[in-house]
C-alpha cells in the first residue's frame, strides 16, 4: 500500500487538485502543501457548497487529517489567519491540525506593492500575476535577504531586518517605478501583533514527515498551480515562481526523494490556462463558448476568464516525463457533454510544413506551430455523476482510452462532476 503520494496539476493549473486531493484525504494521516501561495485557489464543493482554500491544504475538510505547510510556500500570514477563521465560522476545526514550516518566507504588505507596481511598469508585457506579492517575495528568497517565520521569534531581530528591506523596497517603489511607498512602522506594529498565531503553530516539518514516514503514516503532497507554470519547466517566462513539479515536494517540504511511493497527474478533459503564454491548442470558436461556460472556467482566486483549448497529448506526454507520472486523474469528462466532436493535439506542425511531436526548444518557435488533431466523436449524454464506467456513452469512454493510449499511462479516477462524490475509481491505490 502506497504511503507517500504526490498529486499535481499537468497543465496550467486548474485542473481539478482539490476536489481530488478532497476525495483522497479521508484516506490518509496528512496532507501537506509544498509549493505557491495564496495566488492558487483550490476549490471544493460539498453538498453544493463551494469552499476556495487559497494556502490552506485540501484536506483540512477532514476531521481526522492534519495539514502542513512546507518551506516551499510564501505565506501571507495575512490571507492565513483570514483563511483559518473563514474555515472555523464553517465549523471547520483548525486548532492542532494546521502547521507551518519554520522557514516559509513571509508575504508582506511591500511585496503586494512592488507586485503591482512591476505589473503596472510592463503593461503590455503582462506576465499576468495576481497582484498577491508571490513574485517578489520569491525573488527575496532567491536574494537570501526573505524574512521567514523563524525571524518572528525575536521581535527586535524581525525590527531590524524590516526596517532594511522596507527601505530597499520603497526606494525601488518610489524613484524607478514612480509609485508609493509603504509604511515600516504599520507593517512592523501589525505583523508584530499576528505573529504568535503563526510562530505557535511552526515545526520542523522534514523532521515532523520523516517520523510520520516511520510510523507508517500516509501522507499526500499537494501540488498547487500546475506542471507548466514550473519556474524551469514551463513555459518560461510565463509562469510562477516556484516549482510546481512533483521535485517541489522533496525541496519544498525536505523529504528525500526514495520516499515517494506514488505520483497522480491530474489532467482536465480539455486544456485551459490564466494569463499570457504559449497555448497551441486554444480555441476561440463555439466549443470555447460552451467550455467556459460549462465548466465554469474563471480563476477561483482573481475571477479571470481562462483562456480555453482542447486536450493537448505533446504537453501532457512531457508532463508523464518530469514528474515520473505513475496514473493520471483526467477532470471534467461532464463538461464535454454534448459536444458533437472533440479533438485531441496529437503533434505540431511548424511554419515549414513540418510535422513535429515534442514542444518547441526556443521560445520564439511558440509562434510558429499549429495543433495537429485527431477529431473524434462527441456525445450527447449526460456524464455527470457517473460512478461507473460501463455506464459511459461508447464515445466518452473510447475518448478516454484514447488518451490512455498515446500516453502509454493509466488513468485511475475519472471526475464526471464538481461534487466530491461525482467520480469513477478505477485503481484503489491508496
Amino acid at each position: 500500500m502506497n504511503k507517500n503520494i504526490i498529486i499535481l496539476g499537468v497543465q496550467w493549473g486548474d485542473e481539478g487538485k482539490g476536489k481530488v486531493i478532497d476525495l483522497l484525504s479521508k484516506n490518509v494521516n496528512y496532507v501537506v502543501r509544498y509549493q505557491g501561495g495564496n495566488n492558487a485557489g483550490h476549490t471544493i464543493i460539498i453538498n453544493e457548497k463551494k469552499i476556495i482554500l487559497h494556502l490552506i491544504p485540501s484536506g483540512i475538510m477532514h476531521k481526522n487529517v492534519k495539514t502542513i505547510i512546507g518551506n516551499g510556500v510564501v505565506i501571507s500570514p495575512n490571507n492565513l489567519l483570514s483563511e483559518i477563521k473563514e474555515l472555523e465560522n464553517l465549523n471547520i476545526k483548525i486548532k492542532n491540525r494546521l502547521f507551518l514550516s519554520t522557514m516559509c518566507p513571509l508575504v508582506l504588505e511591500y511585496h503586494i506593492a512592488m507586485d503591482l507596481a512591476q505589473e503596472n511598469f510592463l503593461k503590455k508585457k503582462l506576465i499576468g500575476t495576481t497582484g498577491k506579492g508571490i513574485g517578489p517575495s520569491y525573488t527575496d528568497k532567491i536574494s537570501r535577504y526573505a524574512l521567514r517565520i523563524d525571524d518572528l521569534f525575536n521581535k527586535d531581530i524581525f525590527a531590524k531586518k524590516l526596517k532594511q528591506i522596507v527601505d530597499y523596497y520603497n526606494f525601488q517603489l518610489i524613484y524607478f517605478y514612480k509609485s508609493n511607498s509603504v509604511n515600516y512602522k504599520k507593517i512592523l506594529e501589525h505583523t508584530l501583533d499576528i505573529s504568535e498565531n503563526i510562530t505557535k503553530i511552526s515545526i520542523d516539518v522534514s523532521d515532523f514527515l520523516y517520523k510520520a514516514r516511520k510510523n507508517n503514516k500516509k501522507i499526500i503532497f499537494e501540488g498547487a498551480q500546475g506542471t507548466f507554470l514550473d519556474i524551469d519547466h514551463g513555459t518560461y517566462p510565463y509562469v510562477t515562481c516556484s516549482n510546481t513539479i512533483a521535485g517541489g515536494a522533496l525541496t519544498g517540504t525536505g523529504i528525500g526523494p526514495l520516499h515517494v511511493d506514488y505520483v497522480l497527474g491530474v489532467v482536465k478533459s480539455y486544456s485551459t490556462r490564466v494569463g499570457s503564454g504559449p497555448f497551441p491548442t486554444e480555441i476561440f470558436d463555439k466549443y470555447n463558448l460552451h467550455i467556459t461556460n460549462k465548466g465554469k472556467e474563471f480563476g477561483s482566486t482573481t475571477g479571470r476568464k481562462r483562456r480555453v483549448g482542447w486536450l493537448d497529448i505533446i504537453f501532457l506526454k512531457k508532463a508523464i516525463i518530469i514528474n515520473s507520472l505513475t496514473s493520471l486523474c483526467l477532470t471534467k469528462l461532464d463538461v464535454l457533454d454534448g459536444l458533437d466532436t472533440v479533438k485531441l493535439c496529437v503533434s505540431y506542425i511548424t511554419s515549414s510544413g513540418k510535422k513535429i511531436f515534442n514542444l518547441p526548444i526556443k521560445q520564439e518557435d511558440w509562434n510558429h506551430i499549429k495543433p495537429v488533431y485527431e477529431i473524434h466523436p462527441g456525445w450527447k449524454e449526460n456524464t455527470c455523476g457517473i460512478t461507473n464506467i460501463l455506464n459511459l456513452p461508447q464515445a466518452a469512454f473510447n475518448y478516454i482510452k484514447r488518451i490512455e493510449e498515446l500516453t502509454n499511462i493509466n488513468i485511475s479516477i475519472i471526475s464526471t462532476g464538481p461534487d466530491r462524490n461525482n467520480v469513477i475509481i478505477l485503481d484503489h491505490f491508496l
